[in-house]
């Protein structure tokens, strides 16, 4: 999802750019990766196990991709004399703020898949290679499964009454937004962590009653506590990205969250 748009957004600013994927190239496989990165100045590594409940139940499974691959592009970024740019999350932090993290909150997650990709982060500090990491969150974007089709789905199939998690409080950023904020971090000083995501902050059940309203869907969108679902991860309450220093680095502001679903939204009836 966002490797399509991170591509399409540096085509557009006259990047040459090659894109791989599974089953070609996996992260898991020092070797592989080194056989496929070709000579170039950076590799964005957009690759990661995101599935969060299943986490719990197969951490080896998140852990080899999450901390053991970001250590694999790492050392071959190191190896090759490349700069990487690596995608982190906020789930790193526990979420018992109130107010926005900045990067010099000290991560703490409360699942494994939140301790895998801060595991991963650690790896590439720890690795000696030129890299700048990107913590952003609640992703959603054309290419690939998220939040908003989810709900356009439920609305599609005629469903009336949506129950929706109201205390769950993050920043939903659109790809192709965040693909453009990724691509100004390019001349950014290298070994460093920084936020970036959209502008504002909403519940789950916020964001779900906007898109009722931008598609003007005869549904009701109903509050309920994230207790009522039962997940085997918990998430945190309250994730919002502070973006402050990479606002100051490169002179970029994110769209906010509801720019980011009218783009979307877009995107979508071009597509249908």
């Amino acid at each position: 999802m966002l490797g399509t748009d991170l591509m399409t957004a540096a085509r557009e600013k006259g990047h040459a750019v090659l894109g791989l994927d599974q089953p070609a190239i996996d992260i898991g496989d020092y070797n592989n990766i080194w056989r496929h990165i070709p000579p170039c100045d950076w590799i964005i590594n957009c690759a990661a196990y995101t599935n969060v409940d299943r986490a719990e139940t197969h951490p080896a499974e998140a852990f080899s991709v999450n901390s053991e691959g970001a250590l694999n592009v790492a050392l071959v970024a190191l190896r090759k004399k490349v700069r990487l740019l690596h995608i982190s999350t906020d789930y790193v932090f526990d979420g018992h703020r109130r107010r926005p993290y900045s990067e010099k909150i000290h991560p703490n997650p409360i699942n494994v898949y939140g301790a895998s990709k801060l595991a991963g982060e650690k790896n590439i500090r720890g690795s000696g290679c030129s890299y700048i990491i990107v913590r952003t969150q609640s992703l959603f974007g054309l290419h690939g499964h998220n939040f908003v089709k989810a709900i356009l789905n439920q609305i599609s199939k005629g469903e009336r009454e949506l129950k929706v998690v109201m205390d769950q409080i993050s920043s939903p950023t659109y790809t192709a937004h965040l693909a453009q904020g990724l691509l100004k971090l390019l001349e950014a000083p290298d070994r460093q962590i920084l936020h970036l995501s959209a502008t504002g902050s909403c519940s789950w059940y916020d964001f779900a009653r906007a898109i009722v309203e931008e598609v003007h869907a005869n549904a009701q969108v109903i509050p309920i506590p994230s207790s009522d679902i039962r997940r085997h991860a918990k998430r945190p309450a309250f994730s919002v990205l502070d973006n402050r220093t990479c606002e100051a680095l490169t002179g970029y502001t994110m769209p906010t969250w509801e720019q980011g679903l009218r783009e979307y939204l877009k995107g979508e009836k071009l597509t249908s």
